[in-house]
């Protein structure tokens, strides 16, 4: 879980705005792709796997470094 093609920072933003990045991002990427988002709202853990099973992506998890989490998802 260390490597990642893309990186959104979302630290600060508060939901719905974690994901509205991350798709938007995930939008311009390469099937295959992983992006990792960095945010600090905990509701990210709960809604950016949501939005992954929704839209089609794949969640690969997520680690806490500080006060910011790194959540990677692969590109559908």
């Amino acid at each position: 879980m260390d490597h990642w093609d893309e990186i959104v920072d979302c630290e600060g933003l508060l939901c719905p705005l974690p994901v509205l990045r991350a798709r938007k991002r995930l939008l311009s990427l390469a099937s295959g792709t992983v992006l990792c988002v960095r945010a600090t709202d905990a509701m990210a853990a709960i809604d950016l796997p949501h939005f992954c099973a929704e839209a089609g992506h794949a969640y690969l998890g997520a680690r806490a470094e500080g006060s910011v989490t790194l959540h990677l998802i692969r590109r559908a």
